[in-house]
């Protein structure tokens, strides 16, 4: 199995306006919030690894926990902030009453108040990248972007960024103020991104961040049921982990755990090292609330697959079933 060494891990550039984060990234989502219970010592000292393994671009967003999950990355890199890239989110309202309940918003003085809220949250001073979270059909995208753009020119955030945008509302928000990443879901079981935003976005000069990368935890193989998974775990609303969905899904697994055994390596690090070699324009953000998964990950980055390798996965076909019980929201 391959294992993670102490040297530094590649440096990519996401869009032209400066933007620089390591090849991998980190997503704290799971640390506070979906994926069972919270372990925030375990969680503080994942982050810490992550720096000292070179990985310095962390994703985060007002709404995980909610509102915990800025407060939980924050304090782990209040001592170590200029190593660190920190990305956050706005968009996506909860109610801490019922956080099942969720709104959309991309109004310009809800804009100018969540990033105000996420900087008290985080404990900094500035917000290295900044993403609409979800598109406000309402709101044109103008009004936002333009809202967003103003926080750059305060000084309160460094670059801009959108998730799970349609590419014509890329194009409208680029021309507003040049956007720096897209994030939206991409993996081996998650490819629609191919056929038009990706391209779009290459287009346009922006870089692409995939999150999920390992399919919620499913490309891992570790995933063969929801009956072992906490009750309120994410995956037991999710269709693709559901009845016949998951039975289908799991003849992509099988596929991707044979061809690990061969290399002798895990099934993460073959669908890590897969999404590596869609681009070096992506930075993919793997989540983990564990030190031993975070170096699995990074050591992902020194899988090599062959062309033969990279056509075997691509021809594993699409998952069965939709990425969310509720699609609405996404690519608007």
């Amino acid at each position: 199995m391959t294992n993670p060494g102490e040297a530094d891990v590649q440096r990519i550039g996401l869009g032209s306006q400066g933007l620089t984060v390591s090849r991998q990234g980190l997503g704290c989502m799971g640390m506070s919030e979906f994926y069972g219970a919270p372990d925030d010592a375990e969680s503080t000292a994942t982050i810490h690894r992550a720096l000292d393994l070179g990985v310095d671009f962390f994703d985060t967003s007002d709404i995980y926990g909610p509102f915990t999950n800025e407060v939980l990355v924050g304090r782990a890199l209040a001592g170590r902030r200029d190593e660190a890239v920190i990305a956050t989110k706005f968009g996506i309202l909860r109610d801490p009453g019922d956080p099942q309940r969720r709104g959309v918003s991309g109004r310009p003085d809800y804009v100018r108040q969540a990033c105000d809220a996420s900087l008290q949250r985080l404990g900094v001073d500035h917000i290295d990248l900044y993403y609409q979270h979800r598109v406000d059909p309402e709101t044109p995208i103008e009004e936002t972007v333009g809202a967003m753009s103003e926080l750059v020119s305060a000084g309160k955030v460094r670059f801009l960024g959108l998730s799970e945008a349609a590419p014509a509302t890329i194009r409208r928000a680029h021309a507003t103020h040049p956007i720096s990443a897209l994030q939206t879901e991409y993996s081996l079981w998650s490819r629609d991104p191919e056929a038009e935003i990706l391209p779009t976005v290459r287009e346009l000069g922006i870089g692409f961040v995939p999150y999920s990368p390992l399919g919620r935890g499913f490309l891992t193989g570790a995933v063969r049921s929801v009956d072992g998974l906490a009750p309120d775990d994410y995956r037991r609303f999710s269709p693709r982990f559901a009845g016949d969905n998951l039975e289908a899904n799991i003849g992509i697994v099988e596929r991707i755990d044979a061809l690990a055994t061969a290399k002798g390596v895990t099934p993460a690090q073959i669908a890590l090292a897969w999404v590596h070699a869609q681009g070096d324009d992506l930075a993919p953000i793997p989540g983990t609330k564990r030190r031993t998964y975070l170096e699995q990950n990074v050591a992902a980055l020194a899988v090599e697959l062959t062309a033969d390798d990279l056509a075997q996965l691509g021809g594993l076909g699409a998952a069965r079933g939709e990425r969310y019980a509720d699609m609405s929201a996404l690519n608007r």
